[in-house]
């Protein structure tokens, strides 16, 4: 299995200290970059790729560490860290990994973790060349590959949370530029990132989970799995086709919740225009404080700045590439955010999804909802929002088993949308549950209460609204 090591530090690793332990496997290795020089490979002199180092991240929100690793991770802010993975081409590899962890621990006065990844500072001796056939391809992510086919790449991952790091975002580049599906396989304990499961969502790839008993199951929704023909491919027979472990355990995150909005804003494309206010207010209305922190990668670690945001996605826009990020907040209200900033034929639109957790003894602030759509709606060109409530866990991790399906509290249009649908038909789309008006008498925002959080009944209310927009006028 893939090894991953991460290495905290109070010390910055400078360049010196990273030479050093680059070095953990004598002078013969070859070095390449990726990610623009954010991730860093080495190779054996025939190509074999046996280890990746990404850049050292800066780390100063308290609980960062705690949220990607485990609990019992406790160190001092602010903190450097940096992640090491070996691949499992060659057996040495995962030796090597260790000594590169252990050298910049030893250097810098920090820590490794997991434990059993056995750090150390000896000079590990790779095998001549050819000794070890090598899975992968070429440089880059795809040379670590466990399994490689004509139609998929196989990257089993052994960290408890898997999150959209620097080298997890290379891989996901895998379906586009070599047309093979991607498959992140790890044991039924692992969760994702809320941020993770956005970006597989829009990929072509699969989170397969490996059960001692039950085989391998689609992570995401319980589909049994079988390996045929150089891919995974879903079981139809003999049923059932849900694995027994995708089930809920007993007792499992009772009383917890979430929190959901996605809001689409639209921006006339200006150059004094900036971006992430929607996502700041939305935030600061809900918890009474803004983003702390953001990044294009986690571990999230660039304090909040609107500016450098709307620097970022200028610079990328003028490379026709749109910009994602995430951030979050301080550890005593769980939140996490995605972003997507592109330019369209409309302006430039941010795409945002929102979660907040909720324990028991703290029930989400849903009263807040119609201020907030009142202030996106007359601040920050809401063109559209959904807020739903889901019970799920409080620290928004997504686990490899069954959650209920998010219900539906409200839907907002904003003042344009309002427009296009003509006010009279979007202020009657719901006859027994008519809109609340938000901003200027001309140009309203219509704020629709569909449930609170507990009606299953919110469902159908939203699909008679739908129709009813979504209908010839």
């Amino acid at each position: 299995m893939t090894q991953h090591v991460v290495v905290l530090t109070q010390r910055m690793p400078d360049t010196q200290s990273l030479l050093a332990a680059l070095y953990a496997g004598g002078p013969n290795l070859r070095v390449s970059r990726a990610g623009q020089g954010a991730l860093v490979y080495l190779r054996t002199e025939d190509g074999r790729q046996v280890a990746s180092v990404e850049a050292p991240r800066f780390i100063q929100v308290a609980g960062e560490a705690t949220r990607l690793l485990a609990p019992a991770v406790e160190t001092q802010l602010p903190l450097w860290w940096t992640e090491v993975r070996a691949s499992t081409a060659v057996p040495e590899a995962q030796r090597l990994a260790a000594s590169i962890a252990g050298r910049l621990a030893a250097l810098l006065d920090g820590v490794t973790w997991p434990s059993e990844a056995a750090a150390h500072t000896e000079v590990v001796t790779l095998p001549a060349a050819g000794t070890h056939p090598s899975p992968g391809d070429g440089d880059g992510v795809l040379a670590e590959a466990d399994v490689l086919t004509d139609q998929s790449a196989v990257i089993l991952y052994d960290i408890p949370v898997l999150a959209v790091t620097t080298w997890l975002t290379e891989l996901l580049r895998t379906p586009e530029q070599t047309g093979r599906h991607l498959y992140l396989v790890t044991p039924s304990t692992a969760r994702l990132t809320l941020a993770a499961r956005t970006v597989l969502d829009r990929a072509a790839a699969r989170w397969v989970i490996r059960d001692p008993e039950a085989g391998y199951y689609d992570g995401l929704s319980g589909m049994v799995l079988s390996w045929r023909d150089g891919h995974f491919t879903p079981v139809t027979d003999p049923s059932p086709t849900v694995a027994e472990a995708f089930r809920p355990p007993a007792g499992g995150a009772v009383g917890e919740r979430q929190l959901l909005l996605s809001l689409r804003t639209i921006h006339p494309a200006d150059e004094h225009l900036l971006l992430g206010g929607a996502l700041e207010c939305a935030w600061q209305t809900l918890t009474g404080e803004p983003p702390a922190v953001w990044s294009t990668a986690e571990p999230v670690n660039v304090p909040w700045s609107r500016r450098q945001l709307t620097d970022l996605a200028r610079t990328r826009a003028r490379c026709g590439t749109p910009t994602w990020l995430v951030a979050i907040g301080s550890p005593g209200q769980p939140g996490i955010a995605t972003q997507q900033v592109q330019h369209t034929r409309l302006g430039v639109e941010e795409h945002i999804t929102l979660a907040f957790g909720y324990t028991a003894d703290r029930p989400a602030p849903l009263d807040r909802l119609p201020h907030l759509a009142e202030e996106l709606a007359a601040h920050h060109n809401l063109a559209t929002m959904v807020t739903e409530v889901r019970a799920a866990r409080a620290d928004l991790t997504v686990p490899a088993h069954y959650e209920p399906p998010a219900l539906p509290v409200s839907l907002t249009l904003g003042p344009d949308a309002v427009a296009d649908f003509g006010l009279n038909r979007a202020n009657a789309a719901l006859p027994d549950a008519p809109p609340l008006r938000l901003g200027s008498k001309a140009r309203p925002a219509l704020y629709y209460q569909l449930g609170d959080g507990d009606e299953p009944v919110a469902w159908r209310r939203l699909q008679a609204l739908m129709r009813c927009l979504d209908s010839p006028a």
